[in-house]
């Protein structure tokens, strides 16, 4: 595949200047260190954490700090969170600032998830402008210097859309960029981005960046959604589970470059031991294997290999018997042509969404939504 030249600028977010204008999606327990870590190998680009919660950091929570390590040479250091408390999202932002040294904070108003939006949280929260706009304004005063950004979606339902009341209320209260996701949190993750929501934000929020996000396989992808949008920058999320090279062919197509997005198996099993190796220096060498099992299907998606080795590699004990099979491998196998650029990763939707009792009667509601719209949880 060939990429066309763009006359596409460097993608600034506060002090950041990024080249590629690329920004890896937070994805629960797929964006650790190890996985930004080995993704920025292949390309530049901004490398966001998943999703951590406000409220676990400010009440100390172990897990919830252990979610917001970053590796030791991680620049810039940058981390998605998540709650609708003001009070509380600003004293998490001063944490991530001060004590674990976050250079830049994303805000997650993007999650579908029900054990999320039940509460009134993720892309939830937005209906509640004027709550909306208090988190936002909490978290941009407890940043300082830091640039905060924040995640989007188009609304909870094609009846309640909120994005182009969120995105400009975001930019007015100091944002250094707006992301949108172009499904409804009711769509999840099915069907087709609708990719004109981004260009309609993009003419609403004129002083900052506006990055869309959605349906993006291949960089020819990311290319067309530039073009068709205006959008300043993109946002990968599902395209790179099991394709952390597409990263390098982003940035060779924004330079203009041949762009091969079907490596051999024989470049595949690389990834892999490569993945595995840091996966087990991270987390130790058990759980290391066993957080890379979620990863294989997605690796060997689409290769002719058959389901007994993927089988045997994901009931793997040890990162040598892992790499063992892996070695079982035939490295000449290619990647057919109707197989690239297959969606990957979940496609649940669409399904109905949970919101608390009475949250449609009063958009311009400032009241908190309470302890439990905060509970301890991570997503992406």
């Amino acid at each position: 595949m060939t990429a066309t030249t763009t006359t596409v600028a460097p993608l600034r977010i506060g002090p950041h200047e990024l080249w590629p204008p690329v920004v890896l999606a937070p994805m629960a327990g797929v964006t650790n260190a190890p996985f930004r870590d080995l993704c920025r190998s292949q390309g530049a680009g901004l490398y966001v954490s998943e999703m951590v919660a406000a409220r676990g950091l400010v009440e100390g929570h172990e897990k919830t700090y252990k979610l917001a390590r970053f590796g030791p040479d991680e620049s810039p250091r940058s981390i998605q969170l998540y709650g609708t408390d003001p009070t509380i999202l600003g004293l998490a932002v001063k944490r991530l600032v001060n004590e674990l040294g976050a250079e830049h904070v994303d805000l997650n108003f993007g999650c579908p998830v029900r054990k999320v939006t039940r509460h009134g949280g993720g892309s939830a929260l937005p209906w509640r402008r004027r709550l909306f706009q208090d988190v936002v304004k909490a978290a941009v005063a407890g940043a300082g210097d830091v640039p905060v950004t924040v995640k989007l979606r188009m609304g909870i339902d094609d009846d309640h859309l909120t994005y182009l009341d969120a995105g400009p209320i975001a930019e007015a209260e100091g944002v250094a960029a707006v992301a949108l996701h172009a499904r409804t949190a009711e769509q999840a993750y099915s069907g087709v981005a609708d990719w004109s929501a981004i260009g309609e934000l993009k003419s609403r929020v004129t002083s900052i960046p506006v990055l869309g996000n959605g349906d993006i396989w291949l960089a020819a992808d990311a290319l067309r959604m530039m073009a068709e949008t205006d959008c300043d920058g993109v946002v990968v999320g599902r395209g790179c589970l099991g394709r952390p090279w597409l990263f390098g062919d982003l940035a060779a197509a924004f330079d203009g470059k041949t762009v091969d997005s079907a490596p051999p198996v024989g470049k595949v099993v690389e990834a892999m031991r490569d993945h595995a190796r840091r996966l087990c220096e991270w987390h130790g060498y058990t759980v290391g294997v066993r957080d890379l099992r979620k990863h294989v299907g997605w690796y060997l998606q689409g290769y002719p290999v058959g389901p007994a080795i993927r089988r045997r590699l994901v009931e793997a004990e040890s990162l040598e018997q892992f790499e063992e099979r892996l070695a079982e491998l035939d490295p000449t196998i290619e990647l057919p042509p109707e197989s690239v650029g297959l969606p990957r990763g979940h496609q649940h939707g669409p399904r109905p969404v949970t919101v608390p009792q009475n949250f449609w009667l009063n958009r311009d509601d400032p009241t908190p939504l309470g302890a439990a719209a905060d509970a301890l949880t991570s997503g992406g």
